[in-house]
């Protein structure tokens, strides 16, 4: 791995009404805004094991990962760039809570997403990935 990349992986968490479950940040980059679960991945973990691990220290849901839906390039704010993979997940446990560093977490339909201060371009790829509608 190259010292001024830091990999990432989130979780796109979806339940069966088509929410998806997002958390409200916590510290930077983009702290305050709504985004899905992810971090940092740790030494010795698969990108999908650090979606599962940080869907459940933000969410408190135990969750199945998935294909994945895309990844992206972004400033980590010192620097170096995040190079983030997302996953599609499904909760298979647990109990929904905001830990870690989530001020907040909570399930919202897709037609909600214009109306919250979301991380930049998130609706974009969620639009992409066929989860939130084109007029969104």
């Amino acid at each position: 791995m190259h010292g001024d990349i830091v990999l990432a992986a989130s979780a796109v968490i979806i339940d069966g009404e088509g929410r998806v479950l997002l958390v409200k940040r916590g510290k930077e980059p983009q702290k305050g805004r709504w985004s899905v679960p992810g971090g940092s991945v740790e030494a010795g973990e698969t990108l999908e094991e650090a979606a599962a691990r940080e869907a459940r220290e933000e969410t408190g849901l135990e969750v199945t990962v998935g294909r994945e839906l895309w990844s992206l390039s972004t400033p980590t704010g010192d620097g170096r760039m995040y190079e983030i993979h997302d996953f599609e997940a499904a909760v298979i446990g647990g109990d929904l809570a905001a830990g870690d560093d989530a001020d907040d977490v909570r399930w919202v339909a897709p037609a909600e997403f214009k109306d919250m201060l979301l991380t930049v371009g998130l609706v974009d790829y969620l639009r992409r990935a066929g989860i939130a509608a084109d007029d969104i």
